[in-house]
């Protein structure tokens, strides 16, 4: 967590060591207190997320990455929105679980995981009663992991790279697979398998995402082959194919969506590694039309 004794920030892998509560500003841009650019109920989660009634998704403002894809980048290194603190965030968990969402979905949290623990035990005396959901890119700290644990009930990480020079040039941290590796690992032994309700929707668990990129099957390969070095074959994993390039980039392989062939390929081979539970999209998912938009009230 934050250092008490002069309140440098080292919530994430990055460790900036800037002070934020003096108005310093870090890698992933966050203030010292959370911004909230949006949050309503969310329906293009996987299924055991979402379910029938949504998911009640809350998008922070600031990342500790600097993904040259990103589809929030409208938030992820500036702050718009609501400024929460504990007890403003804590009444906007609330009033999600009130209009009906199946759990309380953090998005983008690392920068803000102090001041989610302490919103998460108010809402809890307050009522909250619907699971915590994690979402997160999974460049993590572990030991901040650890300090969320009896918080977050599921885990909902990517795990993007599986090649240090594809992480440090697309998203400029070359230390992602290592990292996000014991972050993971971590989840896993907290919270474990995927548990649902009788309605399939989730309760505890872990489900790690992976987006395959254009012309990057080999990294698809390598995290698919580490999860199944390193897991169970029940693990759920959300392979998704929805990426869409929203800027043109200096790399050519980014600047188009990803082909019906490729993503065979990918499913092709996570089927090869024998894994049970894999949630797989259709490429019609790849539009800008399934991002929130945050301009918008």
């Amino acid at each position: 967590m934050e250092n008490e004794k002069n309140d440098v920030c080292t919530l994430c892998p990055r460790h900036c060591n800037t002070d934020r509560k003096a108005g310093g500003i870090g890698f992933c841009g966050a203030a010292d207190m959370p911004f909230v650019a949006k949050y309503d109920l969310h329906f293009f989660e996987e299924p055991c997320i979402s379910g029938s009634a949504g998911s009640g998704a809350v998008f922070f403002c600031g990342c500790n990455l600097s993904c040259i894809f990103c589809q929030n980048r409208d938030i992820n290194h500036k702050n718009v929105g609501i400024k929460a603190d504990v007890h403003k965030l804590a009444d906007i968990m609330l009033e999600l679980q009130e209009k009906g969402a199946h759990n309380i979905n953090l998005v983008t949290p690392t920068p803000h995981s102090d001041v989610i623990i302490k919103a998460v035990q108010k809402a809890k005396t307050l009522g909250l009663n619907v699971p915590i959901v994690y979402n997160t890119n999974g460049y993590e700290c572990t030991e901040i992991i650890k300090a969320l644990e009896g918080i977050v009930d599921i885990y909902l990480p990517d795990f993007k790279y599986g090649e240090h020079i594809i992480a440090g040039r697309y998203s400029a941290a070359p230390d992602y697979f290592s990292v996000a590796s014991r972050a993971v690992k971590e989840m896993y032994t907290q919270c474990g398998e995927l548990q649902t309700d009788e309605n399939g929707i989730a309760q505890k668990g872990v489900v790690i995402r992976h987006l395959v990129l254009p012309a990057a099957l080999d990294n698809t390969r390598s995290v698919l082959d580490h999860i199944a070095d390193n897991y169970p074959k029940t693990i759920h994993i959300s392979l998704m194919s929805q990426y869409v390039p929203y800027v043109d980039t200096e790399f050519a392989d980014l600047n188009r969506k990803l082909t019906k062939r490729e993503y065979e390929r990918a499913v092709d081979y996570c089927n090869m590694k024998g894994f049970e539970n894999v949630y797989i999209q259709k490429l019609s998912s790849a539009k800008q039309s399934y991002t929130p938009d945050f301009a918008k009230e």
